[in-house]
């Protein structure tokens, strides 16, 4: 039976038919009517629950924070580097194919991708990587990303999303390790398994794009080996680590008859894609941290943690959850944007001693 919430709907069962619909999905994919909540909701007249999450997360004030935070390059002059935003949106994109093709869920990957670095700090990694070295409980991104979604959005509330999206948001990062390492904590669905990989397909290509904006790196410079095989352009490249997923992960669809299926690639595609990742954090991502611009960012979140912990007088209201100031500082500062960041140091005395 239908129970509509307007009018309008009446009658027109619209979750329920979309419901069904997920019945021709693969007997792997998850479906949004098993979905389960901490606190049970009365179901929406037309959106399934994992349709319902991505919009929780897009009309998020943390959501709309991503397009003024970092990737990897801090403070670029050029409008094309990639932010934070255009990050997730082309995880999403990649997670969505990759789902389509392997008939899974793409509700439920659209949702985990706009939501899985919710949590990142300002400064991309170099922002992080502070916070982690001054918080004495330790601080990674996925962890707040899942903490922004349970607990700091709405004031206190939270967003009470699924449980299957919270363990794709907490699950999605891998640090150092290669790709589908044997220590990577595979989530439970196919379709976070789905989005854990796209993140890096994605960050893999488009990071080298920017470096090769950036001229820090020269296309000649790439691994002979990983371009000859993956593609010279960045678009080829995510087209060959794609088909290779689908056709490697081909008994997720449920069409030959295998159980207990994973989303994986080839060997051969997995080695220079892991090559690609290598040579990214030796000739980027270390070069990157030691840049003028990285160490500046280094001392104003420093400077913001120090100050704070002593003025917690400074803090947000919304960010008075608890008694913990500690935690509430950190909760503060890693959801600043890079210009906030920058703007409210100032505010409160901070002396840029790189910058002169």
């Amino acid at each position: 039976m239908c129970f509509p919430l307007i009018d309008v709907m009446v009658d027109r069962c619209i979750r329920q038919r979309l419901e069904e619909k997920e019945e021709s999905l693969s007997p792997f994919a998850a479906k949004s009517k098993n979905a389960r909540r901490d606190f049970p909701e009365e179901k929406s007249p037309m959106r399934t629950e994992f349709q319902r999450d991505r919009d929780r997360i897009i009309h998020s004030k943390s959501f709309r924070r991503l397009k003024h935070k970092t990737q990897v390059f801090i403070a670029p002059l050029g409008d094309h580097f990639v932010t934070r935003l255009t990050h997730t949106l082309e995880v999403s994109q990649i997670a969505r194919s990759i789902a389509r093709a392997l008939n899974l869920n793409e509700d439920l990957v659209e949702a985990i991708s706009l939501g899985h670095d919710l949590g990142h700090t300002p400064f991309g990694h170099v922002g992080e990587d502070v916070l982690n070295e001054l918080y004495s409980q330790g601080f990674s991104h996925n962890e707040q990303s899942l903490r922004v979604v349970e607990l700091l959005e709405k004031n206190g509330q939270g967003l009470n999303l699924t449980q299957e999206v919270r363990e794709g948001i907490l699950k999605h990062s891998k640090g150092r390790e290669d790709l589908l390492d044997s220590s990577w904590d595979l989530p439970i669905t196919l379709e976070a398994q789905i989005c854990k990989i796209a993140d890096s397909i994605a960050y893999i290509n488009h990071d080298i794009g920017d470096a090769l904006r950036a001229g820090l790196i020269e296309e000649n410079d790439l691994p002979n080996d990983a371009i000859a095989l993956l593609g010279n352009s960045s678009s080829s490249r995510i087209n060959t680590m794609v088909c290779d997923i689908i056709d490697q992960s081909w008994s997720a669809t449920g069409l030959n008859g295998r159980a207990h299926p994973v989303i994986t690639m080839s060997t051969e595609v997995l080695e220079e894609v892991n090559t690609l990742r290598r040579f990214l954090f030796q000739r980027v991502y270390e070069i990157q941290t030691t840049h003028e611009e990285s160490e500046r960012a280094r001392e104003v979140v420093r400077f913001l943690f120090s100050y704070l912990i002593i003025h917690p007088e400074y803090l947000p209201d919304e960010y008075s959850i608890g008694s913990d100031v500690e935690r509430r500082v950190v909760d503060y500062i890693a959801g600043m944007t890079d210009n906030y960041a920058l703007r409210i140091s100032k505010e409160l005395g901070y002396k840029d001693s790189v910058m002169g």
